[in-house]
């Protein structure tokens, strides 16, 4: 079994987690504090069905275990704080020929090890309504949006702040200089840019948050890989009662160009996307649209899932010049007397991306079932079934069922 930690090596973490223990006499520190330990068992089968496909399907099972303990803050003007996460990944089932699905740290033709693990932490400080944490992070923002989509979550390491100090504001900014993949057992100093197959070893982030009305905000956000792209974001989100309905919408504008020794080259990547949806009871109707005006594929990082409408199971509908639509439908069966019982059904598709000279098209279907116990001894218990068929003209044909358990136990 190997390990893995967010403060880069078990010298550095030990004498700062040791000059942490004292601060638990302050009441704030443990009574805020915060434990759970989530499992999570997880089938995942991809078939690919195109003819002359280099492997006919991915397919394995594992199990996965997560401790998440959160410290509060010591009193006074400066309050210290100390998070600490652990985590373990087993393997169930896989070969050789069904390797490489993401839940394992493997590939096609070699299955791995049997379990990876990962320990990590966060020291952290607040100052009125201003925190400032080191270790590792799952950020979720619409320049890094960490993805939740395999057996164990990724961690970006680093150092980050929020504010909120000014009044209807929220300000973040951070470094990042490390990763650890969600497939992995160690610690990566490059981070790998999606769709582009090249390397960094920072990842510079600034983001603001202006809260116009308690109904809508406005955002604007920059991140930088360095050496190969920079990201401006500008964002609108809303929502609005009418009757019986609740209205809301989301548009953002992502500017994408090469940044320093252009290790990807050119990039130029102008990506609109935009969502608006209605919700009446049970029944909620989206509709996406999403277009990319440049001439390069939306960069982002790996293991971050594009933050954009269309971005979904298996496809992102990110290509250069292409444009994509969503229609998506979503029931609540509690209204039906099952609480925790919901399903949605949604269908995409996208076309005039360059493909050989010709226009390229593509399509996605997914059906999404959950179920979590509302109360009694399995409270918290969830089932997921996670299904989708895609055929693309440049991405093959893929049929995918995912089969999720989970529970979730609030330890303290």
């Amino acid at each position: 079994m190997t390990y893995r930690n967010a403060l880069r090596t078990p010298a550095n973490l030990a004498p700062l987690l040791l000059g942490c223990l004292p601060l638990a006499a302050s009441a704030d520190f443990i009574d805020d504090a915060s434990v759970n330990l989530t499992m999570r068992n997880f089938y995942f089968n991809r078939d690919f069905r195109q003819d002359g496909a280099a492997q006919s399907k991915r397919e394995e099972w594992a199990q996965g275990f997560a401790l998440d303990a959160r410290s509060g803050y010591t009193d006074g003007v400066i309050g210290l704080g100390l998070d600490l996460y652990g985590a373990l990944g087993i393997k169930l089932d896989s070969a050789d020929d069904r390797a490489g699905t993401g839940l394992l740290p493997n590939r096609f033709g070699d299955a791995g090890p049997d379990r990876y693990s990962d320990v990590s932490g966060r020291l952290k400080a607040r100052v009125s309504k201003t925190e400032i944490k080191y270790g590792g992070f799952t950020p979720r923002s619409p320049i890094l949006l960490t993805s939740d989509a395999r057996l164990l979550t990724p961690l970006f390491n680093g150092l980050t702040l929020e504010s909120r100090d000014l009044d209807g504001w929220v300000l973040e900014a951070g470094r990042l200089t490390s990763v650890n993949y969600r497939d992995s057992s160690a610690n990566h100093d490059d981070f790998v840019a999606a769709n582009y197959g090249v390397s960094s070893d920072r990842f510079d982030y600034f983001g603001s948050t202006w809260q116009v009305s308690p109904h809508s905000s406005l955002a604007y956000w920059y991140a930088e890989l360095a050496d190969t792209y920079q990201q401006h974001y500008f964002g609108y989100n809303g929502s609005q009662k009418l009757d019986d309905w609740t209205l809301t919408a989301n548009l953002g504008y992502f500017d994408s160009r090469e940044a320093g020794r252009q290790r990807a080259g050119d990039i130029d990547s102008r990506l609109l996307t935009s969502w608006v949806s209605a919700g009446r009871g049970p029944h909620t109707l989206r509709l996406g649209y999403q277009r990319n005006h440049g001439d390069s594929p939306f960069p982002h990082l790996q293991d971050a899932d594009s933050n954009v409408a269309n971005v979904v199971q298996v496809l992102d509908f990110t290509r250069p010049g292409e444009r994509s639509w969503q229609a998506r439908y979503d029931f609540n069966f509690a209204a039906l007397g099952v609480p925790g019982l919901t399903a949605l059904v949604r269908y995409l598709r996208g076309d005039q991306y360059a493909l050989h000279g010709e226009e390229g098209r593509e399509w996605e279907r997914d059906l999404d079932v959950s179920y979590v116990v509302q109360d009694g001894p399995w409270k918290n218990l969830g089932i997921r079934w996670r299904n989708a068929t895609m055929r693309s003209d440049i991405a093959g044909d893929i049929d995918e069922n995912r089969l999720i358990l989970s529970y979730s136990i609030p330890l303290k």
